[in-house]
């Protein structure tokens, strides 16, 4: 028999606020560092490290995550009341591994036509291309990026809909704290 949960896994739980730190992170560093910041400006190779380093880590956390994902027992489906919406919400959630996989696969990218590993990494002291947006894999980030500030916003807006207008608690889901549910309890 399925052991039946109330939350989900610690670890899962752990890998899901820490890459909503980082994925804010990156994305606050994106708009507000690297657009901002002329290619020119030497301070952008530390910037744009950062940046790098966080989306290379993003990638092997959110890898890490869909395992944990796939393996560990998950409370049963919250539903909104509305069945369409409850039909798409599986949908939304499996795009956001792929929008942020996506993400990171074309900021990857773009480092890699853009010579950054050498340039950010190694010191070779080449300098910067004049803009990154001659590359369509930095394009496509950038959009990416929107797309993804669009899906983080949906996200809060439903789960403070869920934890203050239906009032389900669906917040302490993803939150430490006692897992298994007694076989009496739902009965």
């Amino acid at each position: 028999m399925k052991t039946r949960v109330s939350r989900y896994h610690p670890l899962l739980v752990t890998l899901h606020w820490l890459l909503a730190l980082l994925i804010t992170g990156a994305l606050v560093v994106g708009f507000f560092g690297l657009a901002a910041t002329p290619n020119i400006d030497p301070q952008k190779i530390g910037v744009l490290r950062l940046h790098m380093a966080g989306g290379m880590l993003i990638l092997g956390l959110m890898v890490i995550r869909f395992v944990v994902r796939m393996l560990t027992a998950r409370p049963a489906r919250a539903t909104s009341g509305h069945p369409s919406l409850d039909r798409i919400v599986p949908l939304f959630h499996y795009g956001f591994y792929v929008l942020i996989v996506a993400t990171v696969a074309t900021g990857f990218a773009t480092g890699i036509l853009a010579g950054l590993p050498a340039i950010v990494f190694a010191g070779s002291g080449a300098p910067l291309p004049p803009s990154f947006t001659i590359y369509p894999t930095r394009v496509a980030h950038g959009y990416l990026a929107v797309v993804l500030v669009g899906f983080i916003a949906l996200h809060v807006v439903a789960a403070f809909y869920h934890q203050f207008s239906k009032k389900d608690r669906l917040l302490g889901r993803m939150w430490f704290g006692r897992r298994a549910i007694s076989p009496s309890a739902g009965q």
